[in-house]
């Protein structure tokens, strides 16, 4: 799955626990009738990824749903999702330009020594 959109925040890395685990956020806000503002995650070596990007720079995501049931010590049930990306590259807003075909000089029949046609 990918998301297009402008990068509106982009975080530092956390290093959450002892573990070493690492995580990056960064809010993408999507160009359409009634834009989002779609947090992602990038989690250990993908963190890297964010590094060469820019707020206000339009992006591409390709990335994954993630989906963990935890039960509390009271035995509730709670579902937890997550947005994480893996991939991120530019999206080029400049459209190519087409090529300009330059036109041939337009050939003349006239001036043939041996043009024989009855008009």
């Amino acid at each position: 799955m990918d998301l297009i959109g402008k990068i509106k925040i982009l975080n530092g890395t956390q290093v959450l626990g002892d573990n070493g685990f690492r995580k990056r956020e960064v809010v993408i806000t999507t160009e359409e009738q009634y834009p989002q503002h779609i947090l992602v995650e990038f989690i250990q070596d993908k963190c890297d990824l964010l590094d060469n990007f820019d707020v206000g720079q339009e992006v591409k995501i390709a990335l994954n749903l993630r989906g963990r049931e935890w039960v509390s010590p009271e035995g509730v049930t709670k579902y937890f999702n997550a947005i994480q990306g893996w991939r991120i590259e530019l999206v080029n807003s400049e459209q190519p330009t087409p090529q300009i075909q330059t036109q041939q000089e337009p050939v003349s029949f006239l001036d043939e020594a041996d043009n024989d046609l009855p008009f």
